[in-house]
């Protein structure tokens, strides 16, 4: 008798950022979890990229890095992943290119300090630093979090950042539950075109 799976629901758009990492992230590639918080984005990417890829995971707080790489440990994939302490400004100083995939999670630590969120400022030089490493089809996946302090005004910086990319170099999607709050938690999804990384 064949086993019944349980059903797989689109509830927020982490999960469908990570039907589109499936479908898009390839053995062998490289990617990036550019906020890294609890480490389930990095787990994830290390399992697409397999053995012979590798994921570079950011975090800013050394409690982020530290549970991450608890999580990779656990999981056994420690040679998959490099876990920076550091700005996701930093990405392309540390990052070697071509990068197949790139996501950013905004907003705070789960179960950490409300107090400490991503801001505007270093979100977009983050961004735009992301698109000088991927490669052609390649994705850059952003989680926006308007419902707390700071996150309105991340979301619609980063939402106006996104809607200026050139249409002949990059396609860009933004996507969200419309059953829910208008406040309420939305993805933003840059592909790259073509080889040109201009914005």
């Amino acid at each position: 008798m064949n086993s019944i799976q349980s059903p797989t629901y689109l509830r927020g758009p982490v999960a469908l950022n990570h039907l589109l990492l499936q479908n898009f992230v390839q053995k062998g590639s490289k990617a990036i979890d550019a906020t890294c918080g609890n480490g389930k984005d990095t787990l994830l990417l290390a399992q697409l990229v397999g053995a012979a890829g590798h994921v570079f995971a950011f975090d800013v707080q050394k409690t982020a890095c530290l549970r991450t790489s608890e999580r990779i440990a656990d999981a056994g994939m420690q040679k998959r992943v490099t876990i920076h302490q550091a700005s996701h400004e930093l990405i392309a100083d540390l990052v070697p290119s071509p990068v197949a995939a790139i996501i950013f999670n905004l907003g705070w630590l789960p179960g950490g300090d409300r107090s400490i969120i991503t801001n505007p400022e270093t979100t977009i030089a983050a961004l735009k630093n992301s698109l000088t490493l991927l490669q052609p089809s390649g994705l850059l996946t952003i989680t926006c979090y308007p419902g707390h302090g700071g996150g309105d005004e991340e979301a619609r910086q980063v939402s106006n950042w996104a809607a200026e990319l050139a249409p002949n170099h990059w396609h860009v999607w933004r996507m969200g539950q419309m059953n829910v709050a208008t406040d309420a938690p939305s993805c933003i999804v840059v592909q790259k075109v073509n080889n040109h990384a201009d914005a």
